[in-house]
């Protein structure tokens, strides 16, 4: 009986590594190690291999989201051992997770309409041929927000709130009847910006063409 109870220990134990060593291979098809090239944001790596944001900071914990560096390896969840091919095009929920990291950063503690009125400013940008045609290209144009050049954009989490800000805004509502600046004036900000005409103020930014 002691033999018989050694002999069922012994199989257990070797089915359990069995399972271990099978499994190894499905962990190691679930994600991939990505090399930072110039001019890399998670947001563009999210966007080539079809994840999100969120997902990137999740398998990559100590990451400085904004101060990548180009040679550095981060993890990137894929199909297959090695990252893989670039996804074509920009999805809407790629486009709902930048905006309201826009509205999170730049409009945390605003009224609502204030939220969505930060996000539809970006979006008229894209459609003036004084800015770029992208909602990505708007963001990162250099100097355009201080949340991205202070690097608060990666930093703070968007609410529940910003993201149905972000889709509002999307679906086509502009509380700013099509503002293409905003800015709080109890701030230091440059005098030019006192150039244009304001439209409408909401919370504690106004809203210019």
């Amino acid at each position: 009986m002691r033999f018989r109870r050694i002999r069922l220990l012994v199989l257990a134990v070797a089915m359990a590594s069995a399972l271990s060593v099978s499994a190894l291979p499905e962990l190691a098809r679930s994600q991939a190690a990505y090399t930072v090239q110039p001019g890399d944001t998670l947001w563009h790596i999210a966007r080539r291999y079809g994840t999100t944001v969120a997902r990137l900071e999740q398998l990559n914990p100590g990451v400085d989201p904004y101060r990548l560096r180009v040679g550095q390896r981060i993890l990137v969840p894929t199909a297959g051992g090695q990252a893989g091919s670039p996804v074509q095009g920009v999805t809407r929920a790629e486009e709902v997770e930048l905006l309201a990291r826009v509205v999170a950063a730049e409009a945390q503690g605003e009224p609502y309409a204030g939220q969505v009125a930060v996000a539809a400013v970006v979006l008229n940008r894209t459609r003036s041929p004084q800015f770029p045609n992208s909602i990505s290209g708007v963001i990162y144009q250099p100097h355009a927000f201080e949340s991205v050049s202070n690097g608060l954009i990666w930093r703070r989490r968007p609410s529940q709130q910003a993201y149905r800000a972000a889709q509002d805004a999307l679906n086509g509502w502009d509380p700013t009847y099509g503002s293409l600046f905003f800015w709080n004036p109890s701030k230091p900000v440059s005098p030019w910006i006192w150039s244009r005409s304001i439209v409408v103020r909401i919370g504690n930014h106004v809203f210019a063409r």
